[in-house]
C-alpha cells in the first residue's frame, strides 16, 4: 500500500492559496495531471516531487510521505488482527484515513500499539503464575486466608448469641488470619515487583517448563507410543539390555560401546554416554550403571522408532525457539523411555502392592532411584490415578536444578529453597539413605518429603566425585497410602517440621534458621543481620523529611547519633 501523498500536496497547495493551474504552470505540467496526482490517481516521486516540494517552499521529507507509508504499513498490520475479523475493513480504508485525518490514523496507531503491549503483558504475567510455582502458592495461599477470615466474619456478624469467649476465639483468628495475610502479600509483591525488574525473558529451559507443567507431566500420545514401544521389544525378548542392544542392531546398525574412557563427543550431553550418529555408536563408560544403560538404550529406541511423534509435540506454540524445541525433544524422549520401561498400569498396580516403596520398585524394574521418582510423578492418567507426587532435584551446591510442582504446593523452579528440607539433610547423609520429613507451611498445609542422595560412580581416580539429591514431595492425606508413613503420627501437627517455600518469600519472621531477608515493600525492619545498636539506615535524603525513624535509639550510649 503507498502513502497518499496527493491529499497531503493539496493541503499543502491549499494553504499557500495556490490555484492548481498555478502550481502546475510552475513545474512543468499539465493542470489535469496535477489534478490526478492530487487524487491519488497518479505516482509522484524524483524530480517531479522535488520541483514541487520547492515551489511550495517546504522539505522534500514533507511531501515524500516516509512518515506515512510507516504509518500505513503498522495499520496494515493491525488489518491481520483477529479482533477485526469480519469488519470489512479494506486497505483503502486506511490509506484514505492516513490521508484525510492523519492524526486520527495515529491515535489508532497507539492504541493498537497499547493493545498489543497490554496483551503481550498480560501474557508475560500468566507465563509468570503458570511457570513459577512460589508466585500460584502464594495466590492460594491468600486465597486461603481471605476466605478463613470470611468464614469468621460471618459468623461474627450472623450469630448474635456467642459467648465473650466464643467471640474472643474468632476475633483471635481473624487477627491471625489478617498478620499471615498481610505478610503473604508483602512477600508477593516485593517478589513480583523484583522479578519483573530483573527477570529476562523466558529462557529455552522455562518454556519447556511451562510445557511440562502446564500438560500436567502427563502426555497421552507418548504413552500410547511408549507402550507400542514396550510391545516390540517384548516381541524379542524380556526388557533387559542385551535386547536392546539385540534391536538396535537388527534395526537400526546400531552398535554399543563401553569402554572404561569412554569417547565424548561435542553432540553428547554427558561424559558418561553418547551416541555417534555418523558412526550408528552408543558409547558408555564402563562405569555407568546398569540403570542408566539401559533407560539410553530406550531412549534412542524411542528416538528412532518414534521420533516423528516426539517432534510433533515439540512444536507446541509454547516452545518459541529452536533451543526450547531441543530441550524439549530430549526430555520427552526421555518421557518415552520411562514410559517404556515403566507400563503404565503395571507400574500403578506394582506402586499401590508395594506401598510405593522406591527401593522395591527400583529392584523390580532395574532402575535408579530418579528414574522411579520421574515415572511416579507422570502417573496422571484420570481413569487410574497415582499419588500426585512433586519432585524436586538439587546439585551439590544446593541449587535446584529440575522440578515438577505439585498443586498447593510451592516448589520453588531455581535457586535455593526452605534449608530445613529434607533434600538438604538427605545431601549431608549420603550413603543412598532415603530420609522422610513431615513438614507444614505457614498456611498450615502438611506434607510428607522423601529424599535420598545419588551419588555418581567415579570413572577413574583423578574424576570428582558428584551427587545429586532427589526429592518426592505429597499431601500428608496420601502419606498412609506409603511405606514411608508407617510409624509417624500423621494426626499431630505439632510434629511437623516449621518450614517455608524459600527465604525470600517465607513468612516466618521469627525463623532462626533463615538465611535471607525477607522481601519487604513497604520499609519494615527485618529481623536479620541487624547491628547490636539500633541504626538509621534510611537512604539520606529521606532522613530530612520526618522525625525520627523508629530503629533509632537515643538513649543508649554509643557513638554520635546521625541527625534525622
Amino acid at each position: 500500500m503507498h502513502a497518499p501523498i496527493g491529499t497531503k500536496l493539496r493541503r499543502q497547495r491549499k494553504a499557500r492559496s495556490l490555484a492548481q493551474a498555478e502550481l502546475a504552470r510552475a513545474v512543468g505540467i499539465s493542470p489535469s495531471y496535477l489534478n490526478l496526482i492530487e487524487a491519488n490517481k497518479r505516482p509522484v516521486g524524483g524530480a517531479l516531487l522535488a520541483r514541487i516540494a520547492r515551489q511550495l517552499g517546504i522539505a522534500l521529507e514533507e511531501l515524500s510521505g516516509e512518515k506515512e507509508q510507516r504509518l500505513l504499513d503498522e495499520l496494515d498490520n493491525l488489518l491481520s488482527d483477529p479482533l477485526l475479523d469480519g469488519l470489512g475493513v479494506e486497505p483503502g480504508h486506511l490509506r484514505e484515513l492516513v490521508a484525510r485525518l492523519p492524526a486520527l490514523a495515529q491515535a489508532l496507531h497507539k492504541l493498537h500499539r497499547a493493545h498489543a503491549d497490554a496483551s503481550a503483558s498480560v501474557e508475560t504475567f500468566a507465563n509468570r503464575l503458570k511457570s513459577d510455582p512460589l508466585l500460584s502458592g502464594l495466590l492460594h495461599q491468600i486465597l486461603s486466608h481471605v476466605t478463613a477470615m470470611r468464614s469468621s466474619g460471618e459468623i461474627l456478624r450472623s450469630v448474635p448469641d456467642l459467648s465473650p469467649l466464643q467471640r474472643n476465639r474468632f476475633l483471635d483468628t481473624v487477627d491471625r488470619e489478617a498478620r499471615t495475610l498481610s505478610d503473604l502479600a508483602r512477600a508477593l509483591i516485593a517478589h513480583f515487583d523484583q522479578s519483573m525488574q530483573t527477570r529476562p525473558p523466558l529462557s529455552p529451559v522455562r518454556e519447556v517448563d511451562d510445557l511440562i507443567i502446564g500438560e500436567n507431566n502427563h502426555f497421552p500420545r507418548l504413552e500410547q507410543v511408549a507402550q507400542a514401544l514396550r510391545a516390540e521389544i517384548d516381541a524379542v525378548a524380556p526388557l533387559s539390555e542385551a535386547t536392546l542392544t539385540q534391536l538396535l542392531a537388527q534395526r537400526f546398525a546400531v552398535r554399543v560401546h563401553i569402554d572404561a574412557a569412554g569417547r565424548p563427543t561435542r553432540q553428547s550431553f554427558s561424559p558418561d554416554f553418547g551416541f555417534d550418529h555418523a558412526e550408528r555408536t552408543l558409547w558408555f563408560r564402563s562405569s555407568t550403571s546398569a540403570a542408566t544403560r539401559q533407560f539410553q538404550l530406550t531412549r534412542l529406541l524411542a528416538e528412532l522408532v518414534h521420533g516423528d511423534v516426539i517432534e510433533e509435540h515439540v512444536r507446541d506454540e509454547r516452545l518459541t525457539t529452536p533451543s526450547a524445541q531441543r530441550i524439549a525433544y530430549r526430555a520427552l524422549a526421555s518421557y518415552v523411555a520411562g514410559a517404556a520401561i515403566f507400563p503404565y498400569q503395571r507400574f500403578v498396580d506394582d506402586a499401590r502392592r508395594h506401598r510405593h516403596d522406591i527401593d522395591r520398585l527400583r529392584q523390580a524394574y532395574a532402575a535408579s532411584f530418579e528414574q522411579v521418582a520421574h515415572r511416579l510423578v507422570t502417573l496422571r492418567r484420570p481413569d487410574a490415578p497415582g499419588i500426585p507426587f512433586g519432585f524436586l532435584r538439587a546439585d551439590p551446591a544446593g541449587r535446584l536444578t529440575k522440578h515438577f510442582p505439585l498443586p498447593g504446593l510451592p516448589l520453588a523452579g531455581s535457586g535455593h529453597a526452605c534449608p530445613l528440607w529434607v533434600v538438604y539433610a538427605a545431601a549431608r547423609a549420603g550413603g543412598g539413605q532415603i530420609l522422610r520429613q513431615v513438614v507444614q507451611f505457614p498456611d498450615g498445609a502438611r506434607y510428607l518429603f522423601l529424599a535420598r542422595a545419588t551419588p555418581l560412580v567415579v570413572s577413574h581416580y583423578h574424576a570428582q566425585p558428584f551427587h545429586s539429591t532427589v526429592m518426592l514431595a505429597c499431601d500428608l492425606l496420601h502419606a498412609d497410602r506409603t511405606v514411608y508413613g508407617q510409624g509417624l503420627d500423621l494426626d499431630d501437627p505439632a510434629l511437623a517440621v516449621p518450614v517455608g517455600p524459600t527465604c525470600r518469600l517465607c513468612t516466618r519472621r521469627e525463623c532462626e534458621y533463615r538465611q535471607e531477608e525477607a522481601l519487604d515493600v513497604f520499609g519494615e525492619t527485618p529481623n536479620l543481620r541487624l547491628p547490636l545498636v539500633p541504626r538509621d539506615f534510611r537512604p539520606a535524603g529521606a532522613r530530612h523529611r520526618g522525625g525520627a525513624s523508629r530503629d533509632t535509639v537515643r538513649d543508649i550510649p554509643g557513638p554520635p547519633m546521625e541527625e534525622t
